[in-house]
């Protein structure tokens, strides 16, 4: 078994376009406190407090790429109810294109979950056979999308319910025009699923279809039979604590370990799985990118309660924070990355420069005062020519990269970058900081960069350092003490 380890990006979400054919469903929650038990039966008794509706199926596929602010089309079937226009709306107004097709003697397909104190108690579902729906119907607004919108991935989210009937002809429809198709699928006969271009079932439906497999070996054993027979371009196996197995014609299996620090809920945990991988391979990422990224995701949606999503943000965070870049010294172009992150969560970002030659309790003191004035620090410290320019021969004592070294890990600094100028100007221009802090008997007019920074409404402020502490000072102390004799 191969494990996986690259450099993970993320691509541009917002220039792939997905459609979504499935089942739509709503997920409804009643939540409320529980403090006693019904005198009628042994059951809590809850106070019901709180309603909540979200999108599940198929509904929630589509939510999950619109989290990712990519373009979304949904085509599905609802009764024509309250549940399908709560459906409806919610998912509209998360940027998801909706075409549903009404039907008018069945419900909405809804799971009721009655929750107290972050438990689930009990659910209840409401849903009666689609005999109403026409493959034909179906198959003609598949077709109609597809010939009006750049559609860049197609997903078949298959939940059983009888939305799905004609996956051949739907599977068609979209590779006749070089389209992917990626199935997630359900059921014991996974023929109606040949020619998809990917599908995606977890560890236990892959079972059901090619038998227990006792061991690594087997399972990629099976699997690659499996792809050769259903004609797969590949085959993505989820297996919940040992992460996912990426199998593809003529190339090595591919594992990547399970991602979740703490499982709360796995409840839609595979549709944030397909939404990810499409949303990724529409976007251009080669497969195990693509699959290595929603591997991430499904470990963030796990961790939350319920039918979830994995926004953007939360998935940049993660990616970061994997790859050891959420904090610390980094060149411009990654603190790049990092700003455009941390102001999506609306982070006020601050900056400071300086040499920093030999830290001391001056500095300490200084960046935690300054690291105060929001909420992520950058340092800029100047590199080893600037260093010598600004205070001589025999100057930096410590060479840039152990300088930025020991300050990426004071509990204060976010970020750590230099700068070769003799100035930071250039960096402030690019970085545009909220606020320029600065330590030392200055006024504001005489900051470095002053200027730049409130040429775009930006803050600048004058913080001391404490008494009595000079690198300077420490190293002519240094340089003039006698070695005993």
């Amino acid at each position: 078994m191969v494990n996986i380890e690259m450099k993970l990006t993320l691509p541009r979400f917002d220039k792939a376009r997905i459609l979504v054919v499935g089942d739509v469903m709503l997920d409804r929650y009643w939540h409320g406190s529980t403090s006693r038990i019904s005198p009628e039966a042994p059951v809590p008794v809850v106070r019901v407090g709180n309603i909540e509706d979200r999108a599940g199926g198929a509904g929630n596929v589509a939510l999950n790429i619109a989290s990712l602010g990519a373009p979304a089309w949904l085509v599905g079937a609802t009764g024509k109810d309250e549940a399908g226009q709560s459906l409806q709306t919610r998912l509209e107004a998360a940027g998801v294109y909706c075409d549903f097709i009404e039907l008018n003697n069945v419900p909405t397909i809804t799971k009721l979950r009655v929750i107290s104190q972050h438990q689930q108690l009990i659910r209840l579902d409401h849903e009666e056979p689609l005999t109403e729906l026409s493959a034909g119907v179906l198959e003609q607004k598949v077709h109609d999308l597809l010939e009006q919108q750049a559609i860049d991935a197609v997903i078949l989210s298959d939940y059983g319910k009888g939305t799905l009937q004609s996956h051949q002809q739907l599977i068609k429809l979209a590779k006749t025009r070089g389209i992917p198709v990626l199935a997630d699928p359900k059921g014991r006969d996974f023929s109606i699923y040949k020619g998809a271009t990917l599908i995606t079932p977890n560890l236990s439906e892959f079972e059901a279809v090619v038998g227990a497999c006792k061991d690594e070996q087997e399972l990629v054993k099976k699997g690659h039979a499996l792809i050769e027979e259903l004609e797969l371009g590949a085959l993505l196996v989820t297996r919940g604590e040992h992460g996912m197995t990426l199998l593809q014609g003529g190339a090595p299996e591919v594992h990547l370990p399970a991602q979740a620090q703490e499982v709360f809920d796995v409840t839609g945990a595979g549709d944030t799985v397909i939404s990810v991988l499409a949303s990724a391979l529409a976007a251009g990422c080669d497969l195990a990118h693509a699959a290595a990224l929603a591997n991430t995701a499904a470990g963030i949606v796990v961790g939350k309660l319920g039918t979830a999503t994995a926004s953007l943000p939360e998935l940049q965070k993660a990616v970061q924070a994997d790859q050891g870049a959420e904090r610390g010294a980094m060149t411009v172009d990654q603190l790049l990355v990092q700003l455009e992150a941390a102001r999506a969560r609306g982070e006020r970002i601050v900056f400071t420069n300086g040499c920093f030659d030999i830290v001391h309790a001056g500095h300490v003191g200084y960046l935690k005062q300054a690291r105060k004035q929001g909420d992520r620090l950058i340092l800029a410290i100047n590199g080893d020519d600037s260093v010598t320019r600004l205070k001589g021969e025999g100057r930096p004592i410590n060479p840039v990269d152990r300088r930025m070294a020991v300050l990426a890990g004071l509990e204060a600094v976010d970020w750590v970058v230099s700068f070769d100028e003799d100035t930071p100007e250039k960096l402030l221009e690019l970085i545009r900081p909220d606020i320029l802090v600065k330590g030392g008997d200055y006024t504001v007019e005489e900051v470095v960069g002053a200027p730049i920074v409130h040429s775009y409404g930006g803050e600048v402020a004058v913080l001391e350092f404490l008494d009595n502490c000079s690198t300077t000072a420490i190293v002519h102390k240094i340089r003039n003490t006698q070695e005993p004799a």
